[in-house]
């Protein structure tokens, strides 16, 4: 897919994977509507756009809103005379024990991984319609393809948006626009400041550029999936689940602290 003055909306804008996303679509010559909660952080993923050549334009509003949702499609079909990217990108986490999660955190995560981005979707649709080549990218994460203890929500949250992906990119089969997932490994974003993840569970990252990249290239390349991480790991729970309960009961003190302040909302 060519991405030259593609115009490309991307949620979750202003910092970590979303931006480093739309400064690598920037760079291959695509307009961009940043989309975000908070203005500043919007503002200068803008000013990185502008420093590198590309054209931007800033809409502040929570995904999760009907009428936010409205006002960003149509920002970009009025700014840039279309649609032709839609990149579900904004997600948010709550860790640690399923029974301590309150009402509010695991309707948040539900709500802004999983229900946000299909309600986005269904409301860019007509406007994709009208686009030669269109496309939708949706960021789950590593833990859509295999549950981690003590994120049992946000894991959910991440397998539904890749299996609303991979249903909708075959109703979509031959109509010109294209569904593809990524799943991100563990990456250094503002997301994960307060996770504590690490080498003892077994745990390494990746900067945020590295995956914005694996993401642009696979819709260049009219690439499926996109799956970063372990891919020894995903593998073996695919094919022996149990075994992999084994090796994550040897780590589950350390998951289990290392989960408890994970929270960003």
């Amino acid at each position: 897919m060519k991405l030259s003055a593609a115009s490309v909306l991307i949620t979750g804008a202003g910092s970590g994977i979303g931006q480093e996303t739309a400064i690598a679509f920037a760079r291959r010559g695509a307009r961009i509507t940043l989309s975000g909660r908070k203005e500043q952080p919007l503002r200068e993923s803008s000013e990185k756009i502008e420093a590198a050549g590309g054209e931007a334009q800033v809409v502040v509003g929570d995904v999760r809103d009907a009428s936010a949702q409205q006002r960003l499609v149509q920002a970009a079909v009025e700014r840039f005379g279309g649609l032709d990217i839609l990149v579900n990108n904004a997600g948010v986490v709550r860790a640690g024990h399923l029974e301590q999660e309150s009402d509010e955190e695991l309707i948040a995560q539900i709500e802004t991984n999983l229900t946000a981005p299909i309600r986005l979707t269904r409301e860019a649709l007509p406007a994709l319609r009208q686009s030669e080549a269109a496309a939708i990218v949706n960021v789950s994460s590593g833990f859509g393809l295999l549950g981690m203890a003590f994120y049992s929500t946000y894991a959910a949250t991440k397998a539904g948006i890749a299996r609303f992906g991979e249903s909708l990119r075959r109703e979509l089969y031959g109509e010109g626009i294209h569904v593809m997932t990524i799943y991100p490994g563990a990456t250094e974003t503002p997301m994960m400041d307060t996770a504590g993840l690490g080498p003892e569970q077994g745990i390494s990252y990746e900067y945020p550029r590295e995956v914005a990249e694996a993401l642009v290239t696979g819709i260049e390349n009219d690439e499926i999936e996109v799956v970063r991480g372990d891919p020894a790991l995903i593998k073996a729970n695919q094919e022996n689940p149990a075994v992999v309960d084994e090796q994550m009961s040897s780590m589950k003190a350390s998951l289990e602290q290392a989960a408890a302040k994970h929270r960003h909302l």
